[in-house]
């Protein structure tokens, strides 16, 4: 079950990274909703997973999620500095 929970993640980054990607307004929309049904899936087996754990060890996953969220905000706040850093006429080239 955690595995293919993983791959489903993996399947909804890459879903959301390619709308990211596409200028085409109907295929970026495709793609967000193909991304939020793996989302949906992912969290409802999310659920069945977190169903059968024991409060142990629900405890250190809660804080083991916590801490990388809180690492993943960290790293979203300095990609966003880096991006601001480069003047627009670098960025708009075409």
């Amino acid at each position: 079950m955690i595995q293919r929970c993983h791959k489903w993640r993996q399947k909804r980054k890459q879903y959301i990274d390619q709308a990211r990607q596409t200028s085409d307004e109907i295929e970026r929309e495709r793609l967000l909703q193909t991304a939020e049904h793996y989302g949906r899936m992912v969290n409802t087996e999310q659920v069945k997973i977190d169903s059968i754990r024991d409060p142990k060890e629900k405890a250190a996953v809660a804080e083991a999620q916590a801490e990388a969220e809180k690492a993943s905000t960290e790293n979203t706040e300095n990609s966003d500095e880096d991006e601001v850093a480069f003047p627009d006429f670098i960025t708009n080239l075409n």
